[in-house]
């Protein structure tokens, strides 16, 4: 059985604060028994101002945040997700990137979000991701100590066939940090991350951002953790806390045997225009 922690956090734009936060919520979970954390998406800077977060971004290397999450991994021998940091490319946009640390301190992988949000919302805010941040182009599937893990970030939510790919290339697990805007997560949140965790029989962690923002950012919390079939078996309220699960890894092996549908996918000719 692992037994993994998500810390939902309602991060703002202070950096040094942001980081004392979730150096204490880790130290909590590891308390608690957490073996393996997950944090959510632009963790340790959130502001709805893309200026801002382009001014306040880390350095091509990540510093100097990598260097305290990979030390604080390190004292505290856990592995940890980082939902996102964001990071300057070398074309003035940023990297909103997710880091898979080691119980060692060692990065063991690195995910750059793919699907950029650029949409409005229901109430008339308009927010473009691809006009401050350039977008990945690999996906990421990376080895932990219990199995195969997908690495995804928030918006990629919205598009299936990357999360059946992780789990055609052997994911067990699908990691899902994100910072959902509030009026889309009431609507959509628990059904898109149930129909991933269905769809491909794998372990759904999301840790989630939480709370108001500087910059009018408003996102909806709820963390959750969904098993492979589908049930849903912890979540997080609207405020910041540490969610903890217990994850029986057998679990997905079981799952595959009755509903292997990962083995019945078919190529197929497109529709016709």
């Amino acid at each position: 059985m692992l037994r993994i922690a998500c810390l939902q956090t309602n991060s703002g734009n202070d950096f040094a604060a942001n980081l004392e936060t979730l150096t204490a919520m880790t130290r909590e979970a590891v308390a608690g028994g957490a073996r393996f954390i997950f944090s959510p998406e632009y963790v340790l800077m959130m502001d709805g101002s893309g200026r801002t977060m382009r001014e306040r971004a880390l350095d091509a290397e990540g510093e100097p945040a990598l260097s305290a999450l990979r030390a604080l991994s390190r004292e505290l021998g856990l592995w940890h997700l980082v939902g996102s940091l964001t990071l300057m490319s070398d074309d003035g946009r940023m990297f909103n990137r997710s880091l898979l640390i080691s119980d060692r301190g060692e990065v063991v992988a690195t995910y750059d979000k793919i699907h950029m949000f650029d949409a409005t919302l229901p109430s008339g805010t308009v927010i473009r991701e691809s006009s401050a941040y350039r977008p990945g182009e690999r996906a990421v599937v990376a080895a932990t100590p219990w199995g195969a893990l997908g690495m995804t970030v928030c918006y990629d939510l919205r598009f299936p066939h990357l999360y059946r790919a992780l789990a055609q290339r052997g994911a067990v697990i699908l990691a899902v940090p994100s910072s959902f805007q509030r009026e889309t997560g009431k609507a959509h949140w628990h059904t898109l991350l149930r129909a991933r965790a269905i769809e491909n029989a794998c372990f759904v962690i999301a840790p989630a951002m939480c709370g108001d923002h500087p910059g009018k950012r408003m996102t909806y919390g709820h963390t959750l953790v969904v098993d492979p079939w589908g049930e849903a078996i912890a979540e997080g309220g609207e405020v910041s806390a540490v969610v903890y699960a217990d994850l029986d890894m057998g679990r997905v092996e079981a799952v595959r045997s009755l509903l292997p549908s990962l083995a019945h996918d078919r190529p197929f000719a497109p529709p016709a225009v």
